[in-house]
């Protein structure tokens, strides 16, 4: 059966026609006839200056569409920007997207890009954020577009600007924007995106004109093209329809009783990241970001009503890519939308999720099959605009049949206006069952920053605030020269709860799991053997790991000092600090400095711990130590920490790259092995990593001027091996020594680049055992030990014929009462898997895990 297209009402009746690029024009009838029709439907507005509206189907501005359609078509025009200008000038590439329709496309463009900073112009000034630049939009509502990068470099560079825009109608946008920016950022490429190319011939040869004028090229990329044939008459006629329909038509409004309740939805939105490109984002800011979304999409998941079927997530006028990228998030955790090879269907949850924005734009509504805006919900601006009050729009959200919304603003429209009787919240919960309120914290780039910060400012004055590393004994039963801890003292704050509260918490989206450290493991007679008998298994193979990744550093950085400065990622990585420091004092007499920071995983590194080693170390001696790999989230998570942190006028020089004993998920170039053997380490907690808790990141302890926190557990000393296990592995330095020299020469010369193997195993894993999440997956030996002791276990994927390896792990899931499920080729030695929809009632109270019926 033929759809009605959704430019029918407005070509019939004004004689609108859209003419394919090469093909016959459009103007009625059903669907099919080629990528206009499918992109684009028609509608009316009172502008006196153009009375036709192109209305996208794939933009998420006024047709509610699913999230991962809206994302991927922007993300696909990334990618080809990216294979038109090559990996080298796609790395030096600046996005620029347009306010207000485009925010969403451009930075979804930027995300193609993989690489590219992404700014957007926006209608809000920014008190005390320096004006960069700004243009006209000459058939917009309304025109006046500002850049206010936090970094006035940003537009500074040599490499192509890509300008994005929704649709690409005369090109007078683009040239005033073009025009503007090359006066002061002059460059020699430009390339617009756009998702039609709808220009007439004279506006073509205009811009080709424009580019030979300037000196520069300029490319074109678009996933459609075509022109607008218009009558005459054509503005006298839509005025006309759109007083009569406006007079006619009764509006879509709230009436004073039947309002759905509105539930506030804390994101958990990770601190310091934009909620849009309105002062910048940088792909450190996208990493952050993508690490955060699956928690913040499980707080929302949590929040709807059960019987929920169809979802829209609504974004507020400018904030078009925090809502968007909310929303393909939900559509993952909640099963139903379009799947990467094509295609909408509905998962397990059978939830249908669909994105759309608010907007400032007034369009003729018509509830008529044939025309694109069917409703209107019309309330006032709730963001104290700059030009002052007045309506603000959401279409096709009434009569849409959903079950909730999520309405998602940023905290500066998050006014009594929003709440008001007659506000956005208001008209919402008059048309659906359920209504959320989500608000995205507005980003202000902080007054202190330098605007032109030099890679190497000297940091003198600040870091002096901060306290000199923690050591032992005080903190730690490490002896002083071991490591320096770069943490504050927490240990008389109560911070443990059991692990099954932390875990329903947690998978809630009522915390983070750093906001509180689990119940500490205590290890029964049994265990305690285990443990005894791994470390004597196993000191030696250890020991030619330690030396292996010592001496592979040491090599990497002969061109440097020859003293690196190591420091571990807190907790795991300590003790293979304190390892590594031994050997090299051992083996090649150097006294190298030891520090541990905290890292934590959607949260970052401690930006005030790199201060210190800034301020005490060149940035470049430094090299960052860990335990092992699993997938590889904390060396994405470092590498992006960095890039914020030198983006934020932090000392530059620092290298992102983590050096490992053991490498099994293939993610870095530097290690002592890449086999998934037992770690004994991995086997306890804080009893062999110098006594010293999980680190803590909570706003309530640690203030913007203080390192993360941990606690010492000076109650545990008559069980700490911490000693025990150094000196144990230490002793066979010597013995190993001569396999660590070929071990060597065969690791320099060899190809060591990551293939990232561990990732990909792990999101094949969820998929199969339908978690859908892949923090729910822990990788290798080390991750699962960490599981069965800290998180609630759901089974435990073993290798077939893995052997002593494993004792510990059967051990710890025959007590906790988890399956442990043999499977043949797979990539670790096992894998422990975080029960995916945990709550004490899914596994007992107890924690053990229930077989399903």
């Amino acid at each position: 059966m033929d759809v009605v297209w959704s430019g029918t009402w407005v070509a019939e009746r004004l004689g609108v026609e859209l003419v394919e690029s090469g093909g016959a024009g459009v103007s009625g009838g059903s669907a099919g006839a080629g990528p206009l029709r499918e992109l684009l439907g028609l509608a009316l507005r009172r502008n006196p200056k153009r009375a036709h509206l192109l209305v996208s189907n794939v933009l998420g501005k006024h047709v509610p569409q699913h999230p991962s359609v809206i994302w991927r078509s922007g993300y696909d025009l990334g990618v080809r920007v990216r294979e038109l200008l090559g990996p080298d000038e796609a790395a030096r590439a600046v996005v620029l997207g347009y306010a207000e329709t485009a925010t969403g496309l451009g930075h979804s463009v930027a995300d193609g890009l993989a690489l590219a900073p992404y700014l957007h112009s926006t209608r809000r000034p920014v008190p005390g954020v320096e004006r960069a630049g700004g243009f006209e939009e000459s058939h917009s509502h309304a025109t006046s577009h500002l850049l206010l990068p936090e970094d006035p470099r940003l537009l500074a560079g040599d490499g192509a600007l890509v300008l994005v825009d929704d649709e690409f109608s005369t090109g007078n946008t683009v040239l005033n924007t073009i025009r503007g920016l090359h006066e002061t950022f002059p460059r020699e490429r430009y390339v617009i995106v756009a998702l039609v190319d709808m220009r007439a011939p004279e506006d073509r040869a205009r811009l080709d004109a424009f580019a030979r004028e300037i000196g520069a090229r300029v490319d074109l990329i678009a996933l459609a093209s075509g022109t607008v044939r218009l009558p005459a008459d054509v503005l006298d006629k839509g005025q006309e329809l759109v007083a009569r329909y406006e007079t006619a038509a009764a509006p879509v409004s709230a009436p004073g009783a039947g309002r759905a309740p509105v539930t506030r939805v804390d994101l958990g939105w990770p601190a310091g990241v934009p909620d849009g490109g309105r002062h910048g984002f940088t792909a450190a800011h996208r990493a952050r970001l993508d690490a955060a979304l699956p928690d913040m999409a499980e707080r929302v998941a949590a929040a709807l009503p059960e019987e929920a079927r169809r979802v829209l997530v609504l974004g507020f006028e400018e904030l078009m890519y925090a809502p968007l990228a909310l929303g393909v998030a939900l559509e993952r955790r909640l099963g139903a939308g379009e799947a990467e090879a094509g295609g909408v269907g509905e998962g397990a949850a059978g939830v249908e999720v669909r994105y759309s924005t608010t907007t400032r734009s007034p369009v003729l509504a018509v509830d008529d099959p044939g025309y694109a805006i069917r409703t209107r919900l019309v309330f006032p601006a709730h963001d104290d605009p700059a030009d002052g009050p007045g309506p603000r729009y959401a279409y096709n959200v009434a009569g849409g049949g959903f079950d909730a919304v999520v309405a998602v603003v940023d905290s500066v429209a998050d006014t009594e206006a929003l709440h008001a009787p007659d506000g956005l919240l208001a008209e919402l919960s008059v048309h659906t069952g359920h209504v959320l309120l989500a608000v995205v914290p507005s980003y202000v780039p902080s007054p202190t920053a330098a605007p032109h910060p030099s890679p190497h400012a000297p940091q003198d004055q600040e870091p002096r605030m901060l306290p000199d590393p923690l050591r032992g004994p005080d903190f730690s039963s490490y002896a002083p020269e071991d490591v320096g801890w770069l943490l504050q003292d927490l240990s008389d704050v109560t911070l443990e709860a059991p692990t099954e509260e932390r875990e329903e918490a947690i998978q809630s989206g009522g915390a983070h799991y750093a906001e509180s450290l689990p119940v500490e493991y205590q290890p029964s007679p049994r265990y305690q053997e285990l443990f005894r008998a791994a470390l004597d298994t196993s000191a030696a193979r250890i020991a030619q790991a330690v030396g292996t990744v010592t001496e592979t550093v040491l090599a990497e950085r002969a061109g440097g000092t020859g003293r690196p400065v190591l420091v571990s990622l807190a907790r795991a990585g300590t003790p293979v600090g304190v390892l590594m420091r031994r050997w090299a004092e051992v083996r090649r007499g150097l006294d190298l400095p030891h520090y541990a920071v905290s890292i934590v995983r959607g949260r970052g590194i401690d930006a005030n711990a790199l201060r210190w080693l800034a301020a005490h170390h060149d940035p470049a001696d430094v090299v960052f130590v860990d335990g092992w790999t699993g997938k590889g989230a904390i060396t994405r998570e470092l590498a992006a920490a960095i890039e914020e942190f030198e983006a934020a006028g932090g000392a530059h020089g620092f290298d992102p790259a983590v050096a490992v004993l053991a490498d099994p998920g293939s993610c870095v170039r530097t290690y002592g092995t890449r086999e998934d053997f037992l770690i004994p380490s991995a086997c306890l907690n804080s009893t062999v990593s110098g006594l010293i808790s999980r680190t803590v990141l909570r706003a309530d302890l640690v203030g913007p001027d203080d390192f993360h926190g941990a606690k010492f557990y000076r109650e545990l000393a008559d069980s700490d091996v911490s000693g025990d296990f150094v000196d144990a592995i230490a002793a066979r330095f010597d013995e190993v020594a001569d396999a660590v020299d070929v071990q060597v020469k065969e690791l320099l010369a060899a190809d060591r680049e990551p293939t990232w193997e561990g990732w990909a195993a792990v999101e094949r894993i969820s998929e199969e055992y339908g978690i859908h999440d892949v923090n729910l997956v822990k990788p290798g030996v080390g991750e699962t030990t960490r599981v069965l002791l800290r998180r609630v276990p759901w089974k435990i994927l073993a290798r077939e014929g893995a052997g002593a390896d494993l004792d510990h792990v059967r051990l710890l899931a025959e007590q906790r009462g988890v399956p442990v499920e043999e499977v043949a080729e797979l990539p670790y030695t096992c894998v422990g898997l975080i029960h995916p929809k945990y709550t004490r009632g899914a596994t007992g109270a107890d924690g053990k895990a229930v077989a399903s019926a």
